[in-house]
Protein backbone atom coordinates (compact mmCIF):
# COMPACT_ATOMS: atom_id res chain seq x y z
CA UNK A 1 0.00 0.00 0.00
CA UNK A 2 1.36 3.54 -0.44
CA UNK A 3 0.95 6.64 1.35
CA UNK A 4 -1.35 8.57 -0.58
CA UNK A 5 -3.63 5.06 -0.34
CA UNK A 6 -3.15 5.16 3.14
CA UNK A 7 -4.41 8.61 3.66
CA UNK A 8 -7.48 8.10 1.68
CA UNK A 9 -8.25 5.66 3.67
CA UNK A 10 -8.95 8.56 6.52
CA UNK A 11 -10.42 10.81 4.29
CA UNK A 12 -7.86 13.99 5.55
CA UNK A 13 -6.33 16.47 3.70
CA UNK A 14 -2.57 15.86 3.46
CA UNK A 15 -2.50 18.75 6.59
CA UNK A 16 -4.56 17.36 8.50
CA UNK A 17 -2.90 13.81 8.27
CA UNK A 18 0.13 15.60 9.09
CA UNK A 19 -1.15 16.95 12.43
CA UNK A 20 -2.60 13.52 13.67
CA UNK A 21 0.36 11.56 12.61
CA UNK A 22 3.44 14.32 13.12
CA UNK A 23 4.29 14.41 9.66
CA UNK A 24 5.59 16.66 8.07
CA UNK A 25 3.30 18.17 5.10
CA UNK A 26 6.62 18.45 2.79
CA UNK A 27 7.10 14.67 3.76
CA UNK A 28 4.11 13.46 3.00
CA UNK A 29 3.71 15.71 -0.20
CA UNK A 30 7.12 14.50 -1.35
CA UNK A 31 5.76 10.88 -0.76
CA UNK A 32 2.79 11.44 -2.84
CA UNK A 33 4.61 12.51 -5.41
CA UNK A 34 7.28 9.85 -5.07
CA UNK A 35 10.20 12.44 -4.95
CA UNK A 36 10.89 10.50 -1.98
CA UNK A 37 10.17 7.38 -1.03
CA UNK A 38 9.41 6.41 3.18
CA UNK A 39 11.35 3.14 4.11
CA UNK A 40 9.22 0.43 4.04
CA UNK A 41 8.74 -0.10 7.70
CA UNK A 42 7.08 3.13 7.77
CA UNK A 43 4.32 2.40 5.65
CA UNK A 44 3.52 -0.47 7.11
CA UNK A 45 3.59 0.93 10.65
CA UNK A 46 1.56 4.03 9.15
CA UNK A 47 -1.14 1.95 7.67
CA UNK A 48 -1.36 0.10 11.36
CA UNK A 49 -1.90 2.69 12.80
CA UNK A 50 -4.26 4.19 10.42
CA UNK A 51 -6.54 0.95 10.60
CA UNK A 52 -6.36 0.79 14.07
CA UNK A 53 -7.60 4.48 14.20
CA UNK A 54 -10.41 3.90 12.10
CA UNK A 55 -11.40 0.57 13.86
CA UNK A 56 -11.25 2.72 17.08
CA UNK A 57 -13.73 5.49 15.38
CA UNK A 58 -10.34 8.21 16.16
CA UNK A 59 -10.82 9.05 12.42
Amino acid sequence: MEIKEIRALTGLSQANFGKKYNIPVRTIQDWETEKRNPPAYVVELLEFKVRYDIEQGQI
